[in-house]
């Protein structure tokens, strides 16, 4: 009789054993349909003895039910599933459910039903009717999905589906994607561009693990470079992988693929339909030797899909804290990359403007190879660089602009060119409170403020998404129009620029305002096609954004970044300035970047004013290997939350009386996370630093497991954590 063993999704019994009936043909990464108790559920075969579980006698084995019509995951994204979970002591079927990440794609029929709307109106209409038929405009999607877009309820849909103004339209799920043409418009590179992209066409070619650094200045055309190895995995009939680290950044990306290409790459990310993550899995699944997916770009969770014959991975704006995950999995998709990538035995490039410190490490190391483009492309020169110190040149009272930054603004405006404000704190100002008895909005699920953002009338939290609308009078006090904003949000920026300006056409660019791929479009074609004056952003334009007529940067608040004690805020700061002081003189006309601090001794403001990214990055290195921290050392953090706040400190008090001690290993804490109370969970903290040779995984799970916590406590351990919080 023959057995198999089966990861499952069930996080009570993730390893179960089954039996193969007579006839069924079942091999190692099969996707099957088995019994547990009354119901079925899915599981993914595997290496009896690479997965551990307990020899279930024969005659207690239940027979699988069925195969379903997927193709098996590949040896090589199976050693990842077990890499990642041994990694980031993460459970394997958690790091699994990321590959099988669309239900929908493993079984069922080809076609499916969508609504749109007829044009027709309803002889009844309601204030929810009216609203569903305003913003459903143009869509297409299942009732479920057109419920989240409108904000209405299901019935509310399904009653205008019985008037006639939304109708069913039965939708082929599994079109064939339009093929990319590899010679459709073969840009002319420069020499530096040549050099790089050959020597990553030959590593195509070679079929062999290799990491690259690409590590060229903003505008350096890093893109159209490592477009060409791209090229060539299509020719060799391979699929590729993009990823990028923000949805926002993906239409920008898509029209200069199809300028290429001529044809749009497979998208990936959580802004997709069902329907289109269905035809993108299996796509990817197929492979384009059976008419499948050849280039996918995405988020980092496009990392774990099942792809049928990878050829190269490209993580752009590699530095990017975004490819860090801060729950579930908590994995680092540029580090993931180059695992998959040497699992699969391809290339990975990692290209970045400013990259991670770690990422240098590894070139200087020999690990990665190192690829310079060192110049911009077309002869456009750098930006130069300057700052203003807040404490010799202060902003007009009730104003957070100086008079230089604002005398440059107007100079621009005069000249019809384009103006760039960053400021890395979306709203319209990080606190509101009561000017008469001191009250202050904080959300009741998180220790932190209320942000207020005017735009849409409403204080949030940045953490856990609680809303509410700003009252008439204090809560606390109860007297009216009482209620005062501190400190500057981009909306507050942009607020005083028109003032300032009133002439000037302004647009803010956050992911409030730019929350779709759509909007994200719309943004560049106004900006490209000159309709916009001034952009006030968030980090969310520091970067991948080419505006030829963009020629002035005004940093707002240069030393907001270097707040909060985080190891990597100077390198981190370092890297959001560079990026966005790359946008300005992109084009013929030159650029120029003012920085607003009142810090200008600081390390990373003395570096960007003088352009000496080199002195910055090893004075960091310096002080990284003196204090044992990445890439020197390694840190890990365990987190032990609960609604009950007695419940959550008792747990962490008793681990930490359970705590380790080994050579080369420091625990500190438990203590109340800097973020004590998050989503409506109390959280403590341990922080662990280690010297890189310690077996740091092990010790953790070994240590967890001396410990039974109570049902309401959970633990999430974070290796080579980002967030501090």
């Amino acid at each position: 009789m023959n057995r198999v063993r089966l990861l499952t999704f069930n996080s009570a019994l993730p390893v179960l054993d089954y039996k193969v009936p007579d006839g069924m043909a079942v091999e190692p990464g099969a996707v099957v349909i088995a019994p547990l108790g009354p119901r079925q559920i899915t599981g993914i075969v595997w290496e009896a003895d690479r997965l551990p579980g307990e020899e279930v006698p024969a005659a207690k084995l239940r027979a699988i039910v069925e195969v379903l019509p997927v193709p098996p995951l590949s040896a090589a994204l199976r050693r990842l599933i077990e890499w990642t979970a041994d990694y980031y002591c993460a459970p394997m079927n958690s790091v699994a459910r990321m590959v099988i990440s669309s239900g929908g794609a493993l079984t069922g029929p080809t076609t499916m039903t969508e609504y749109r709307l007829t044009g027709d109106e309803p002889e009844r209409m309601t204030p929810q009717r009216l609203q569903a038929i305003d913003l459903l405009q143009g869509e297409q999607a299942t009732i479920r999905e057109l419920s989240e877009l409108s904000g209405v309820s299901e019935g509310v849909l399904r009653g205008l589906v019985s008037a006639g103004v939304i109708e069913p339209v039965t939708v082929a799920i599994d079109r064939p994607f339009e093929p990319a043409d590899p010679d459709f418009d073969v840009p002319e590179l420069s020499p530096e561009q040549r050099e790089v992209a050959g020597r990553l066409v030959d590593a195509v070619k070679a079929r062999a693990f290799a990491p690259f650094l690409l590590d060229g200045v903003t505008g350096s055309g890093k893109t159209e470079t490592y477009f060409e190895p791209i090229a060539e995995t299509i020719r060799m009939g391979r699929q590729v992988l993009v990823l990028l680290p923000e949805i926002a950044l993906t239409e920008n990306f898509l029209k200069r693929f199809e300028d290429r290409f001529g044809a749009a790459p497979v998208q990936w990310h959580s802004s997709l339909k069902s329907t289109e993550r269905r035809r993108a899995w299996r796509a990817i699944s197929q492979g384009p030797q059976n008419g499948g997916a050849q280039v996918v770009v995405g988020a980092r969770s496009a990392l774990f899909l099942p792809y049928a014959d990878l050829g190269l991975i490209v993580v752009d704006e590699a530095h990017e804290v975004s490819f860090k995950q801060d729950d579930g999995v908590r994995y680092n998709a540029r580090d993931v990359s180059v695992m998959r990538a040497r699992f699969e035995c391809i290339p990975v490039v990692l290209a970045s403007a400013t990259p991670a410190l770690e990422s240098l490490q590894m070139a200087e190391s020999g690990i990665y190879e190192k690829l310079d483009l060192p110049s911009r492309f077309g002869g456009a020169e750098l930006p130069h660089i300057d700052y203003i110190n807040l404490t010799e040149e202060q902003p007009e009272r009730g104003r957070w602009l100086a008079p230089r930054l604002v005398a440059a603004l107007e100079d621009r405006l005069a000249k019809g060119e384009q103006s760039l404000l960053f400021l890395n704190r979306r709203g319209f100002a990080p606190l509101t409170l009561c000017r008469n008895c001191g009250f202050r909005f904080q959300c009741p699920n998180c220790s932190a403020w209320l942000v207020e953002h005017r735009l849409s009338r409403r204080l949030a939290c940045h953490h856990c998404g609680h809303e509410t609308e700003p009252p008439a009078t204090c809560p606390e006090c109860g007297e009216p129009d009482c209620l005062v904003a501190c400190g500057p949000g981009v909306e507050r920026i942009a607020d005083e620029v028109a003032e300032i300006l009133p002439e000037a056409r302004i647009a803010v660019a956050t992911s409030d305002t730019l929350n779709s791929p759509e909007r994200a479009a719309q943004f560049i074609t106004e900006a490209e096609n000159g309709a916009i004056d001034v952009i006030v952003g968030t980090q969310l334009v520091t970067k991948g954004f080419h505006f030829p007529e963009l020629t002035l940067v005004g940093v707002v608040d240069a030393d907001l970044g270097l707040e909060g004690g985080d190891l990597r805020a100077g390198e981190r700061t370092y890297q959001q300035i560079a990026q966005v002081a790359g946008r300005a003189g992109r084009g013929s006309k030159p650029g120029e970047v003012l920085l607003q601090t009142r810090h200008p001794e600081a390390p990373v403001i003395a570096a960007l004013a003088e352009g000496d990214r080199d002195a910055f990055y090893e004075a960091e290195t310096e002080a990284r290997r003196h204090a044992g921290a990445p890439p020197f050392g390694r840190w890990a953090a365990i987190i032990i939350s609960s609604e009950d706040n007695a419940e959550a400190r008792q747990a962490a008090n008793r681990l930490g009386d359970s705590r380790p001690h080994a050579d080369d290993l420091m625990i500190l804490g438990p203590a109340p996370a800097p973020l004590a109370l998050l989503r409506g969970r109390y959280r403590y903290r341990f922080l662990i630093n280690a010297r890189r040779n310690v077996e740091l995984q092990r010790i953790i799970m070994d240590w967890l497991a001396t410990q039974e916590f109570p049902p309401g406590v959970r633990i999430g351990v974070d290796i080579d954590p980002y967030s501090f919080v």
